[in-house]
């Protein structure tokens, strides 16, 4: 009976280390193309959208990779350098906050976009979004988040302010509605992309609460602490990261555009190498 328990707890970490592997190889490869066309689209390099969507894009890809190899050194028992451990626990400890202080910056530049319209160009310009990222990078090395993994207090202060301004964002928004006669459509669409912000944003700060989930579910359920984990891994660090292509990248017509023109049509730029 404990082989056999044993054998199906091996075979349960191999469909889920091949599952982890496909999906975030899938993810990084949509990342890198829509990155690349970040970089090759002048553009959008002097709009606050896109730079603050480059950065999330880069932060995620980061925390993909490297919290990938966390958990295959992890569920193999492998052994690492303390540096090395030293560092990856550093750069997901940082990143893991840059994406949801990301988002709810981005929240606010449509919120600017489409409440502030006359205004946005000044508040949103390339050199304040500059700044705005070095805020963030910098408000994420602080030891903050790790209060909130380990005090609930914290957590659920940083929980309601973002809360608070994905609700503003929404309300403001969905006022400006009932104002505008033109341009409903983008307006939608910015009601929507804030919707799905803050389910992002949620996912993402569940994260923080995981060391008090896991210590409750298993008081309270059959499943083993690994069981719990993997299910904290896979729901509130890759989901997020997962979604990030598809609520920002995909559904942007501008920057879908440019990534098939780029990248899918790439060939008819490639000249031959000898002239006939």
């Amino acid at each position: 009976m404990c082989h056999k328990s044993h054998q199906r707890t091996n075979n349960s970490l191999i469909y889920r280390l091949i599952i982890v592997q496909i999906l975030v190889i899938i993810f990084l490869c949509i990342n890198i193309l829509l990155i690349g066309t970040f970089f090759k689209t002048e553009s959008f390099h002097t709009s606050a959208r896109y730079l603050l969507f480059a950065v999330m894009l880069l932060s995620d890809s980061f925390l993909l990779f490297v919290s990938d190899i966390m958990m295959v050194f992890a569920s193999f028992q492998l052994t690492m350098q303390v540096f090395l451990c030293v560092i990856f626990s550093a750069v997901v400890l940082l990143y893991n906050m840059v994406t949801p202080i990301t988002l709810t910056v981005m929240t606010l530049e449509r919120y600017v976009a489409i409440c502030m319209p006359l205004r946005h160009a000044e508040l949103c310009s390339p050199r304040s979004t500059v700044h705005c990222i070095l805020i963030i990078h910098g408000i994420s090395s602080i030891p903050l988040n790790v209060f909130i993994l380990y005090t609930a207090t914290v957590s659920v202060l940083f929980f309601a302010v973002v809360a608070f301004i994905i609700l503003f964002t929404y309300v403001r928004i969905l006022l400006e509605t009932r104002k505008l006669r033109q341009d409903r459509l983008s307006v939608r669409r910015a009601m929507h992309t804030v919707l799905l912000h803050g389910f992002q944003l949620l996912l993402c700060i569940l994260a923080f609460t995981s060391p008090i989930t896991e210590s409750l579910v298993v008081l309270h359920t059959v499943w083993t602490r690994e069981d719990i984990a993997f299910f904290n891994y896979f729901c509130f660090i890759l989901v997020p990261r997962f979604l990030s292509p598809l609520i920002y990248g995909f559904r942007d017509q501008v920057l879908r555009s440019h990534m098939v023109k780029n990248f899918l049509f790439c060939s008819k730029n490639i000249k031959p190498l000898f002239k006939q």
